[in-house]
């Protein structure tokens, strides 16, 4: 973030605002960590804000200190359009094309405040007056918490800010895994459990409240994995039906892509997830070192995210889709060999 952002913000925040903060449609871990850890921020500063999220979420993430304060835009819509509606700064999180709040798109696009965008994908959209936009960053988490450090309040990160923020750069960087964790996302992680995030419990929390139901999902979906060794490849269908019989819950499928990345040799992963009430296939694309999920994403699928991890869709249906998804491969051979 630059020294004439930082000093856009400062000015901003110096007099009292009433701030909406939304994150991206289905959020997940970083998405409502980010949010909350800046809602807690903005209110300890004296400022009026509120979390307007675009749909629901997983249960597994309705723990986090303030949770019971966001707004529901589907489920409370009136009260969610009062708050946008009186806003004077909004802050999205943890996206950058307002294509991706789905239903509040338009509500937003009619609003003359100034937006502050915090994000770390790819092709950020101009909407924003300020952005701290950082492909490099593990997590948006990450950037809320540099974001608090350049307004100079580091040291008045809470216990509740640092869960949400741990819970945050945990859920993105695959516990820590993933490429995009530094030197720095560690110490970042050191200081948060100093200042109180229960790193043991937030594990246990996200990760060790399964149901029955997403186990017998989980086996389905391993059983429907397709591994092509050729083009070190592993895929895995998910019908509606296969769903249903499984009682899915928001939430349920969060991780299953990432199986396919536990093959010895693979470094491609794909979930197809069949959606009857959108009329889509949901995809989510993993993949490990130089192969370029972002831009296949973009290319093929409407979609896009970083370089080894990206989402898409396909108006196809299932079978059609993994199809025209195998059709695909033989393009991208050389650097699936490579």
């Amino acid at each position: 973030m630059n020294l004439e952002s930082i000093k856009a913000v400062q000015q901003l925040l110096s007099q009292p605002q009433k701030i909406v903060i939304v994150p991206h449609k289905n959020p997940d871990g970083d998405a409502i960590g980010s949010t909350l850890a800046l809602c807690h921020y903005l209110v300890n500063r004296g400022q009026e804000a509120v979390v307007v999220a675009p749909n629901d979420y997983p249960k597994f993430l309705k723990w986090m200190p303030g949770n019971e304060n966001i707004l529901n835009f589907e489920k409370q819509n009136s009260q969610a359009k009062e708050k946008i509606a009186e806003a004077t700064i909004v802050f999205t999180l943890d996206f950058n094309h307002l294509g991706r709040i789905g239903q509040m798109q338009s509500v937003l696009e009619d609003l003359t405040v100034p937006f502050v965008m915090i994000d770390h994908h790819q092709a950020p959209s101009d909407y924003a007056e300020i952005m701290y936009s950082d492909v490099s960053m593990s997590s948006t988490c990450e950037m809320v918490y540099n974001f608090i450090e350049f307004l100079g309040d580091v040291d008045k990160v809470t216990s509740e800010m640092a869960n949400c923020l741990y819970t945050g750069i945990m859920t993105d960087t695959g516990s820590f895994k993933f490429r995009s964790t530094t030197g720095r996302t560690h110490r970042i992680i050191a200081d948060l459990i100093d200042k109180g995030a229960e790193n043991t419990q937030i594990h246990h929390k996200i990760y060790d409240t399964n149901t029955p139901g997403r186990l017998h999902l989980l086996g389905c979906a391993l059983k429907n994995m397709v591994i092509h060794d050729k083009y070190r490849t592993a895929y895995i269908t998910l019908s509606q039906d296969e769903l249903d019989m499984y009682k899915y819950q928001k939430g349920d499928t969060e991780g299953f892509v990432n199986y396919g990345l536990t093959l010895e040799g693979i470094i491609f992963a794909v979930i197809f997830i069949e959606n009857k009430e959108e009329g889509i296939i949901k995809i989510s694309f993993r993949s490990i070192g130089d192969f370029n999920v972002n831009e296949f994403a973009r290319t093929y699928f409407e979609g896009g995210g970083h370089n080894n991890a990206a989402g898409g869709k396909s108006d196809r249906s299932l079978k059609e889709t993994a199809v025209y998804f195998e059709s695909l491969l033989e393009n991208h051979q050389d650097q699936l060999q490579a």
